[in-house]
């Protein structure tokens, strides 16, 4: 390898900037020169008018003092164009151009995705998965993962000591589009009662339900943690007609949203207020965690170390705690277990 690049893909997530910093200093420790490109797979396709636009050379001396910060130095950003075998191949002239012999590719299943066809097309990659969502089924963790779980349990701390002080029930929306382990490791995290995710098929009386039973025992500060994608596993229900119905202004065809959730809660449970909480891009916008900072630190090195080795095409990943990689073909194919058993655990308490 005389040269390699790094780019961030997809979401931005905590701890992308420590393992660009440690493939920094590994590629430094072997004597390879490092590109960074910029605002992910569209680096690649020349987008900008100004080539440091698109990618510019990491030295130690720029990227040292980066690890502690949240975002991306690289910037990041979707590319919908990579789909088509057309830019692929641009992407694979400029790699050329450049002289980069391998690629770090930072990001999760799309991002994936498209190392998996510039392997194909003989560029060597390897995959670090930096996604918040942990989606991810090949590895046990994902940087930035921790991160934002941590950002969501010290939310519904607080949340909840404000809800003990005016006995009254909350609703807390966290990330996680198609994945609910964000939900459920907040849930278990902070002892919230109710946790629904996009895994598990749920309707809203249901969770009413589950609600008025937890009033019952005398519990007037439940907690409900929803991840943000949950609404596409739920019954369907008529929200306009229900909070029409029952006294609370409503436009036809808006959406359900913690909100309007909060809203449903109040009126089917009886109960004088339920406030939402929306957690949102704090999740991902925080200092990465010791955790993830310390994952971030192995895998940029060990991905170094394989291209070095000239072991390529592959995704790096925890397993049994330890530090892994796998091919990427294994890894995109591994399906991934929600942990129904710990979910069904903190909905029956």
């Amino acid at each position: 390898m005389r040269k390699i690049g790094v780019l961030t893909s997809g979401g931005d997530s905590p701890g992308m900037n420590a393992a660009v910093m440690a493939i920094a200093r590994s590629a430094s420790l072997y004597g390879m020169p490092l590109i960074g490109i910029k605002h992910g797979y569209n680096g690649l396709l020349r987008k900008s008018t100004n080539i440091h636009d698109d990618m510019q050379e990491l030295y130690l001396d720029t990227v040292l003092d980066i690890a502690d910060e949240p975002g991306t130095y690289l910037r990041t950003a979707r590319c919908l164009e990579f789909m088509n075998p057309e830019y692929r191949e641009l992407a694979v002239k400029t790699l050329a151009a450049m002289e980069i012999d391998g690629l770090v590719v930072l990001g999760g299943d799309g991002s994936f995705q498209g190392a998996q066809r510039l392997c194909e097309l003989g560029v060597p990659c390897i995959g670090i998965p930096a996604t918040i969502d942990n989606d991810l089924g090949y590895t046990e963790m994902t940087l930035g993962f921790d991160t934002a779980v941590n950002v969501c349990v010290d939310a519904v701390r607080s949340i909840r000591a404000t809800s003990r002080s005016h006995d009254r029930p909350a609703v807390v929306e966290v990330m996680g589009r198609h994945c609910g382990d964000i939900a459920l490791t907040t849930a278990v995290s902070t002892g919230s009662e109710i946790v629904v995710v996009p895994e598990v098929p749920w309707t809203v009386e249901g969770v009413a339900d589950q609600l008025r039973k937890q009033l019952a025992k005398g519990n007037t500060r439940a907690t409900i943690v929803l991840a943000e994608g949950c609404y596409d596993a739920m019954a369907p229900f008529d929200l306009y007609g229900y909070l029409t119905t029952h006294g609370k202004p409503c436009y036809e065809g808006e959406p359900m949203s913690a909100v309007r959730f909060a809203s449903v809660m109040k009126r089917m449970c009886g109960m004088v207020e339920a406030r939402a909480t929306t957690i949102g891009y704090t999740q991902r916008g925080a200092e990465p965690t010791a955790r993830d900072s310390a994952f971030a630190f192995e895998a940029g090195n060990l991905a170094v170390k394989l291209l070095r080795d000239g072991v390529a095409n592959q995704v790096i990943g925890m397993k049994n705690g330890r530090v892994t990689y796998m091919p990427i073909d294994e890894a995109l194919s591994t399906e991934r277990h929600f942990n129904r058993p710990l979910f069904d655990l903190v909905n029956s308490l």
